[in-house]
């Protein structure tokens, strides 16, 4: 069975059809890079599938659940990291990941607090307010947030945006210790991603999806991906 599985999604914005009978699925073990120039609709696609926006049509259903119909049981399956990692920058990065344990319902937030901090090096700011962290600490910290669960399925929207290399390098570490056990997709603009990082490339434009096959198969297209890239999303 698929852990993600997109059906003939619709969701229109007044006039605007920003997402248009877009269907997908992603298996245990892949990293699927979701890729699409600015108002393509992958952010608007990524919040239909966590259940942040219904959609006008089709369905969504992450580790067998249809996130309209069951909302609390897929969203309990699923790790979710914004475009921009929202925090509560008063609190410390300890209290807000413990903040995130309990909203779970994790049987021992302590642990699990520990375990996350460690796996994403955050130990040494752990007790820093969030507001007080450089850009790739935060973004490190709404990543982290999103796996303290140990959830099947992961959602990414942009998580090295804007990432110096070596911040670019941990996050990548990270995900790559953990995809063999989950389905994850990363919303990304950053065409480097899909050697680095991903098993599979969906490219959407214009709320369509214009392309969906192996990294392989992609990067075959042409040594250049930035005109590979152009032609498909013109």
């Amino acid at each position: 069975m698929a852990l993600i599985e997109v059906s003939r999604l619709e969701k229109s914005y007044g006039a605007i059809r920003a997402v248009k009978n877009v269907s997908f699925s992603v298996d245990r073990g892949e990293v699927v890079g979701f890729l699409g120039p600015n108002g393509a609709g992958k952010s608007t696609t990524m919040k239909l599938l966590t259940g942040y926006l219904r959609p006008d049509a089709g369905t969504a259903v992450v580790a067998g659940f249809d996130v309209v119909e069951h909302p609390v049981a897929a969203k309990a399956h699923l790790g979710y990291s914004p475009e921009g990692a929202p925090a509560y920058g008063e609190m410390t990065v300890r209290e807000f990941l413990r903040f995130a344990a309990e909203l779970r319902g994790l049987t021992d937030p302590a642990q699990r607090v520990a375990d996350t901090l460690k796996l994403c090096r955050l130990e040494e700011v752990a007790g820093q307010s969030v507001d007080t962290l450089s850009k790739g600490y935060r973004m490190r910290v709404g990543f982290a947030q999103a796996v303290i669960h140990d959830p099947a399925v992961l959602i990414l929207d942009e998580p090295t945006d804007g990432l110096d290399p070596n911040q670019k390098f941990e996050v990548r570490r990270i995900l790559k210790d953990m995809a063999a056990r989950k389905a994850v997709i990363v919303s990304t603009h950053i065409l480097e991603e899909i050697a680095e990082l991903c098993t599979r490339v969906i490219v959407i434009a214009q709320g369509e999806v214009r392309c969906d096959e192996s990294k392989e198969r992609f990067l075959q297209r042409g040594a250049d991906l930035n005109q590979v890239f152009r032609k498909l999303t013109a």
